[in-house]
């Protein structure tokens, strides 16, 4: 996030000293060293284990079971994603997209290196919540500024003293299977935000100027790479640039621009932790006063559908652990990497081997394909949920593409909260079909549980998933009225309903 929020809250604060680092302990460097490889050649697809489990959790967040079996959930529990594959045989990958680690120039408060070494105390709270947050992928988008001069493995934030596992393609690092106390972390690939934003980059490019450019040449020089191309904070471009350049998508939410968007409320948090912090919700729901729908996002993104242009929308979680670092009740920064990393996340639906593995081109082929739906999970970890279209003998998943002339039907059941507390008061989950318009979207089709809705015309249509968080009043301190309004839960990537 830009310094001057930053600069801004502490002004008004007073408080906070930076600190509130995740405590643990470390015993390797960043790269560097022998190796460990999981090499790919061809079609061969190899990976550790179908899902990241994570590591123990520490006092900044907890655990729980595969599905809620240490207990109820409630804030900061963190869940592995679920092993059994949906209806149609795709694994539900949880992982993040545009988010910085070291090798960003405006990281760690300005601070990514000391004496011209890596800041190994944001290093290390970035590795822990690496683990914490139990994601299944991490695709990385450092600043070219650092990004262009640190080599690969390191870019990946690869060290062989934690057991990590590189992925090789042609005897080259393409990922790294991070390791969590010598059980198996999330794929860790890298990217860069710079003009543009590609992500799964296999090597860095030729000429690494083009990081600072975009134009069709440079983003063709990504994809060459291996990348996927999206674009960054989508309240900065036109919907004409959305369409012409040649890219594969952009964001449907960004943390950063959110924040922006409701910054006096983000004040208001920060003059309550000034105050001694009374009225504040659950740390980890410290996003819940702040989210909101950016119409911005909305509005370019139900434009560029209506237009019958095929993009994948992604979510940027945008961390840097340089913006809000006063620390809460419970120790630890605002903006820590643990906390907002665990958020909300990308749902990717990955067609892998039929042994349950995959790797980084399985993760990359949904993104292209635009089997992506997002997840808030601050309000609990979605289970169960599931949107397809049937049209005749064809079904299509999320991103996919139907002929109207063969009578589509779209369908979704809707989720539940894992673990979810029975002694809380559940929340209203509601299902609805938005369809693209220009100027954003129009609601045309709304249920409980299970949908089933036909399209009386062509055009894109995408679920969307509400939640009135009823569930979590007793965390919400002051803003417990909040806990009655709808808010969305899940947006999906949309069909297309073709002619």
């Amino acid at each position: 996030m830009r310094t001057a929020v930053s600069f801004l809250i502490v002004a008004i604060s007073g408080c906070g000293d930076g600190g509130g680092a995740v405590a643990a302990s470390t015993s390797g460097t960043t790269g560097g060293g022998s190796t460990a490889t999981v090499s790919t050649t061809g079609d061969t697809t190899a990976t550790p284990s179908t899902s990241a489990t994570g590591g123990t959790a520490d006092s900044t967040g907890s655990t729980g079971g595969p599905d809620g079996g240490d207990g109820p959930w409630e804030p900061g529990t963190v869940y592995p994603s679920l092993p059994d594959p949906n209806p149609r045989g795709l694994l539900d990958l949880r992982g993040l997209m545009h988010t910085h680690s070291i090798y960003s120039h405006d990281a760690c408060d300005e601070t990514p290196e000391i004496d011209g070494e890596p800041n190994a105390q944001c290093y290390l709270d970035l590795r822990n919540a690496l683990c914490q947050t139990r994601h299944d992928f991490v695709m990385f988008t450092d600043h070219p500024e650092l990004f262009d001069r640190t080599e690969f493995p390191d870019t990946l934030l690869f060290d062989i003293d934690r057991g990590d596992v590189l992925l090789e393609r042609d005897s080259e690092p393409v990922g790294n299977w991070s390791s969590c106390d010598g059980t198996p972390g999330p794929l860790v690939l890298a990217g860069t935000e710079g003009a543009s934003m590609p992500v799964g980059l296999e090597r860095h490019i030729a000429d690494r100027t083009l990081y600072g450019e975009v134009t069709p040449e440079a983003i063709e020089a990504f994809k060459l790479e291996g990348a996927v191309s999206l674009l960054q904070h989508t309240e900065d471009w036109t919907v004409e640039q959305l369409e012409t350049l040649p890219i594969d998508g952009f964001e449907m939410y960004n943390l950063h621009a959110n924040t922006l968007l409701n910054l006096p409320a983000a004040v208001g948090l920060i003059a309550k932790l000034a105050e001694g912090g009374e009225g504040l919700p659950h740390p980890d729901l410290t996003i819940f006063p702040l989210w909101s729908e950016d119409a911005r996002y909305l509005e370019r993104w139900g434009t560029l559908l209506s237009h019958g242009t095929l993009r994948v929308t992604t979510a940027g979680t945008d961390a840097h652990r340089n913006t809000f670092m006063q620390e809460l009740p419970d120790g630890e920064r605002i903006d820590s990497y643990r906390r907002m990393m665990g958020w909300f996340s990308n749902h990717l639906l990955v067609a892998g081997a039929r042994d349950g593995t995959w790797d980084d081109r399985d993760l990359k082929d949904a993104l292209r394909s635009r089997r992506l739906y997002a997840a808030f999970e601050y309000l609990g970890y979605p289970k169960g949920f599931d949107a397809y279209v049937e049209a005749g003998d064809d079904v299509a998943e999320i991103g996919g593409e139907a002929s109207f002339a063969a009578g589509p039907t779209i369908y979704a059941v809707a989720p539940t909260v894992r673990g979810l507390d029975p002694a809380a008061t559940p929340p209203a989950v509601t299902l609805h079909v938005m369809r693209a318009i220009e100027g954003g979207f129009e609601e045309v089709h709304a249920g409980s549980d299970v949908l089933e809705y036909t399209p009386d015309t062509a055009g894109a249509y995408r679920v969307e998933v509400r939640i009135v968080p009823l569930h979590l009043t007793a965390y919400l301190g002051d803003y417990q009225d909040q806990a009655s309004t709808p808010r969305p839960w899940i947006y999906a990537n949309a069909f297309f309903i073709g002619p």
